[in-house]
């Protein structure tokens, strides 16, 4: 009776054994589960972070979808501010007394403001890398006409012609396009001739508020400001760009970018085919290869 009490107590201990065994078993197996699965949930988020202007959010977050689509790795994040508070921040971040960025450990990956006139200063102080620049669209101004417009004129050299025509633009005294329209007209010597046809809005929504109500018959604004109204009005010219040079955008990589060959992906990719097809759908134009 007392052997067969021992073996049932050696039983129950190596029940209690076989029991532990398998708990451990089971608890490696979950922290490798979650541990697997946390990595890939860090491999997929990689951020790439990009501090750009307001005015670009449209092709950028286009963009930054479809590098997302053949990166799913990588979660693109857009910084919005003004050109001159863009720099302020760059900036303030790069000589923060208290915060020390050094070579691959920044929080900004690529900078893209609006227009390469800020990026040229920027890269003057080195807050961005040097021959990292790469343009990727370009602005111009374009002629537009409400689609019931049957005879709309196919230039700008055929606008000055046709004096019955009145043409909304956007007040230079506010606007960047008013200030290129303005120069345009001058430098096509149409300014003079076209003083009591023009009809002058408040900015770019405006010029194509009053092309729509009937206040004018074609306006002159940017070619992506006329995506937005792509259904109602159509563009019938382009400026010419040896009298109107187009705005060029670019991205650089922030002096302190985390991930430089992650920021090579993107730089390439904004240059591809699929890019170009992108922007050229959102009504921006394409700078020549090679740039």
């Amino acid at each position: 009776m007392r052997e067969l009490r021992r073996r049932v107590s050696g039983l129950r201990v190596s029940g209690y054994g076989v029991r532990a065994c398998l708990f451990g078993w089971c608890l490696a197996v979950l922290v490798s589960s979650f541990a697997s699965c946390f990595a890939s949930q860090a491999q997929a988020s990689e951020p790439l972070v990009i501090a750009a202007s307001p005015s670009l959010a449209q092709p950028l977050e286009a963009l930054a979808r479809a590098f997302e689509a053949s990166h799913r790795q990588v979660n693109v994040r857009l910084y919005f501010d003004s050109g001159l508070d863009l720099r302020r921040t760059i900036a303030a971040m790069e000589n923060h007394p208290t915060v020390q960025y050094f070579m691959g450990s920044g929080p900004i990956h690529l900078i893209a403001p609006g227009g390469d006139e800020l990026l040229t200063r920027l890269e003057q102080k080195y807050y961005v890398l040097p021959q990292t620049r790469r343009p990727y669209a370009t602005v111009s101004l374009v002629l537009v006409a409400p689609e019931s417009l049957v005879d709309a004129p196919s230039s700008f050299e055929a606008l000055a012609q046709d004096s019955r025509l009145r043409v909304a633009v956007a007040d230079p005294r506010l606007t960047a396009v008013g200030q290129k329209t303005d120069e345009l007209l001058k430098a096509l010597g149409m300014a003079e001739a076209m003083t009591r046809r023009v009809d002058v809005a408040t900015d770019a929504r405006a010029v194509l508020d009053h092309l729509l109500q009937g206040q004018a018959d074609v306006g002159i604004i940017f070619g992506p400001d006329a995506y937005e109204q792509r259904e109602r009005v159509r563009v019938v010219a382009v400026a010419p760009e040896q009298v109107s040079r187009p705005i060029i955008h670019s991205l650089a990589m922030e002096r302190n970018c985390p991930n430089r060959p992650l920021c090579k992906e993107f730089l390439v990719f904004v240059q591809s085919p699929e890019a170009r097809s992108i922007l050229k759908g959102l009504g921006y134009g394409l700078p020549e290869q090679g740039q």
